[in-house]
C-alpha cells in the first residue's frame, strides 16, 4: 500500500500574511513540517501543493518537491485533491504546513486505523486543549466524538458545553491537522458541494459530515500548537526548545 504526504502551503493566510516562510528558530515553519514528516517510515514520497511561485523557490532550498495548484482553493483539502488527481497512491496524509510540531508517531497514529480497516475513510488527530485561553481562541478547531471514535462536530467554538463546570472536569480535544484520506474519498471530497455548516465554521471536515461521510477521531497526547497568527510563532519556539527533536540532531535550529 503506498501512502504519500501532501503538505498545503498558500503565502496568502488572511491571519498570517507569508506565514509558511516565516522563521521558527532560523528555518522556514514550512522546513521544519517537511523534515519532521520526511522522518515518518511509512511516506513513500512527500510533496508541498502551493500556488504561490516563492515557496515553490523555498521548497527546492531543502530538497522538497513542490507543485503548482489553483490560486482559488478555499479548503486545504481542495488543494491537496487537486495536487493527488494524477497520483496512483492508496491514502493521502494532507499534514497542514503550519503544524510545526508534528512528530513522525502522529503521521503513523492517524494512518494505523485505515491499515486495519478499510472502512475508514478519513482520519482526524485529537489533541488536547491544556488552557482556557485555547479553549476560547477561535483559531482553535475544537471537536466532539462519539465512544467508538465517529466525529460527531467540529466548531470554533467551545464543545462540548461545560454545564457550569470548571475548564478541568472536561475532555477538551482540539483537530491536530494532520489528515489521512483515502483517495478516492480525497477526490470525492472535491466533488461534494460545500455544506452550510462549512461555510459558517471554515472547517473542511464539516464537508464530509454533511455529505453523510463518516470522520474517525484518534485521541493524541502530544503537545501540539498550530501557527495561526504572528504571536503563535513565540510559543511554537517556546515549546521547541522544551521538544528538541530533530531528524538530523540539531533541534531546527540553523546557524
Amino acid at each position: 500500500m503506498r501512502v504519500i504526504g501532501v503538505i498545503p502551503a498558500r503565502m496568502g493566510s488572511t491571519r498570517f500574511p507569508g506565514k509558511p516562510l516565516a522563521s521558527i528558530r532560523g528555518v522556514p515553519m514550512l522546513e521544519h513540517v517537511y523534515r519532521r514528516s520526511q522522518a515518518c517510515s511509512i511516506l513513500s514520497e512527500i510533496v508541498i501543493a502551493t500556488c504561490d511561485d516563492v515557496i515553490v523557490r523555498a521548497a527546492a532550498t531543502f530538497g522538497a518537491r513542490a507543485v503548482m495548484t489553483s490560486a482559488d482553493h478555499a479548503r486545504a483539502s481542495d488543494r491537496v485533491a487537486e495536487a493527488v488527481a494524477q497520483d496512483d497512491a492508496d491514502i493521502v496524509v494532507m499534514i497542514q504546513g503550519d503544524e510545526p510540531l508534528i512528530l513522525p508517531e502522529m503521521i503513523e497514529a492517524a494512518v494505523e486505523p485505515m491499515l486495519r480497516d478499510t472502512s475508514i475513510h478519513c482520519v482526524n488527530l485529537a489533541g488536547r486543549i491544556l488552557s482556557e485561553s485555547e479553549l476560547a481562541d477561535r483559531n482553535t478547531i475544537k471537536l466532539v466524538a462519539s465512544p467508538n471514535g465517529r466525529a460527531l462536530y467540529f466548531s470554533r467554538e467551545a464543545i462540548p458545553s461545560a454545564g457550569g463546570r470548571t475548564f478541568s472536569a472536561v475532555d477538551w480535544r482540539k483537530q491536530v491537522c494532520v489528515i489521512p484520506f483515502r483517495r478516492d474519498a480525497l477526490l470525492a471530497f472535491a466533488s461534494l458541494p460545500r455544506g452550510r455548516l462549512e461555510e459558517l465554521e471554515s472547517i473542511d471536515m464539516l464537508r464530509f459530515l454533511e455529505n453523510g461521510v463518516d470522520v474517525h477521531i484518534v485521541p493524541i497526547e502530544h503537545v501540539t500548537h498550530a501557527v495561526d497568527v504572528p504571536a503563535d510563532i513565540e510559543i511554537v519556539t517556546s515549546l521547541l526548545a522544551r521538544n528538541p527533536w530533530h531528524p538530523d540532531g540539531n533541534a531546527g535550529v540553523r546557524a
